[in-house]
């Protein structure tokens, strides 16, 4: 496809393929060239291939299988412990950020442009949890409760289950049996746990329609069902300016982050297989996971080879899968699949796309209900030629007139290696809301990304770290039929010479 990656990431990209095929054919190749017999005893087979090491292969396999499916539960819990570790937020509170997100939110391609409200619930200890959403009636939420896997309950908002007009939204706990009571959006779920991503769209840029968008979000409810007839005030936690690290560690974090998951909810049906496959690395529930210096030296190379085979299968993903004819931009089709999945909590006997939910979640945090309805995404990695977008050279974007988005529309920058915002950054993103936002004279927009603003472009432009790569998702906010009949065609990122 004439496709040419940059020396860093070309070199990456063969050192993973290599280091995979050395992991997988090594056994197999020893084992032919010294024609070692099936039945062979341990001792006889020492020359081939020692138990030891078969066994080493075997569990590192199993832990790289477990940090693909493990990765919703673990991104979730990451925000979790954040929210733990650097506020007072608590379960069944509100966290929320009083400002636009800056580079110190170190969550995953999270927006920029709107305000986010983020409650994490858990019905273990307090029963069945109420999340009540206002009516869209001088605001609007825009958002999705999951359960502690990220897979969608219900959305809610004008897109929601409520359909703008607001809802009591009742999380019952796994296996609840009492009736519902009469009034109340009823969300069963699987977990205990579990979170709302929720954003308070703002009308305009101003300071104005900030403030107010922070206080509508502050509208939002959350309580037991057991003090609905007399609701305690909901505590709100302000995390804005705090370092709020929920990047993916790829290394003994990750799997001291599932265990947390394991221990505290109940096995899934669904995924009864890695009973014994976590067992064999030392989660097991009711038991302490203390792995020793063995172990946790295979357990670093698993989730070490898991990031950079998801890595890869996210440039393969990305870079081919163009959302419109000839486009660098792009919307997978597998990702699609995953979110289709989602929508009936991965019931679906004959299909349940582990991989690809694993890999969507190594980038993103939530999976909506209803994609499509509320909002849409664009991914870019490379420019109109073909090459990774290089954060040391400036770049433009040009927005045609009549964007479908019926609220917004965004551009926000990402760090290629992590995901999260680009640290250090003055800003990461522009917008059609962004205050004195330049507009050509035939309705369009030019955009730029680079380490230094074009001069008088500064209001348009976007800053670049020179030492790194970066990503780009455009978001569509109310998306409308043009955007998807491509009567409306975003162009491709341009290097500008």
């Amino acid at each position: 496809m004439g496709l040419e990656l940059s020396a860093s990431r070309l070199s990456r990209t063969a050192l993973v393929l290599g280091c995979l095929v050395v992991f997988w054919l090594s056994p197999t190749l020893s084992a032919q060239d010294k024609k070692s017999e099936r039945g062979t005893s341990p001792a006889k087979q020492s020359e081939a291939v020692s138990f030891q090491d078969l066994e080493r292969q075997v569990l590192q396999h199993r832990a790289l299988e477990a940090v693909i499916w493990g990765m919703p539960a673990v991104n979730r819990d990451l925000m979790y412990q954040a929210m733990l570790r650097e506020t007072k937020g608590r379960d069944n509170q509100l966290l929320y950020w009083s400002k636009l997100l800056d580079w110190k939110n170190q969550t995953l391609t999270p927006n920029t442009d709107v305000i986010y409200l983020t409650p994490h619930f858990d019905t273990k200890d307090v029963g069945p949890v109420v999340m009540k959403i206002p009516a869209a009636d001088g605001g609007a939420i825009v958002g999705t409760i999951m359960d502690a896997w990220q897979t969608p309950l219900e959305d809610v908002g004008p897109a929601g289950a409520d359909k703008g007009k607001g809802g009591k939204y009742l999380i019952l706990p796994p296996d609840h049996t009492a009736k519902a009571p009469d009034g109340y959006i009823v969300l069963p779920s699987s977990t205990y746990k579990g979170y709302a991503l929720l954003r308070s769209i703002r009308k305009s840029g101003s300071d104005e329609d900030m403030a107010k968008a922070v206080e509508y979000g502050k509208r939002i409810k959350i309580y037991p069902l057991s003090k609905a007839d007399n609701p305690p005030p909901t505590t709100y936690v302000d995390a804005a300016g705090v370092l709020y690290d929920a990047t993916i560690p790829y290394d003994i974090r990750f799997f001291e982050s599932l265990n947390r998951v394991i221990q505290h909810e109940p096995r899934l049906e669904r995924d009864r297989v890695m009973i014994d496959t976590l067992r064999s690395l030392g989660i097991e529930k009711g038991k302490k996971f203390a792995p020793d210096a063995k172990m946790t030296q295979t357990l670093n190379a698993a989730a070490k080879q898991a990031h950079g085979y998801l890595e890869g299968r996210y440039y393969e993903l990305v870079s081919k899968g163009p959302f419109a004819k000839g486009s660098r931009w792009s919307f997978p089709e597998r990702m699609g699949l995953v979110f289709k999945a989602g929508q009936n909590q991965f019931a679906e006997p004959n299909f349940y796309p582990v991989e690809d939910r694993g890999l969507l979640l190594s980038f993103i945090f939530f999976l909506p209900k209803r994609l499509g309805e509320g909002q849409f995404y664009l991914m870019g990695i490379e420019d109109k030629e073909g090459n990774p977008l290089d954060g040391s050279k400036t770049y433009r974007l040009n927005v045609p007139a009549n964007a479908p988005a019926k609220q917004y529309w965004s551009a926000t920058l990402y760090d290629r290696d992590t995901h999260a915002l680009i640290r250090q950054m003055s800003h990461a993103a522009r917008s059609s809301q962004t205050p004195g936002l330049q507009v050509n004279t035939d309705g369009s927009v030019d955009l730029y990304f680079g380490p230094k603003a074009p001069a008088g472009k500064e209001s348009n432009w976007t800053p670049t770290d020179p030492k790194g790569e970066f990503e780009i998702l455009f978001r569509f906010y109310g998306p409308l039929p043009s955007l998807f009949d491509k009567t409306w065609v975003l162009p491709d990122v341009e290097p500008v010479k």
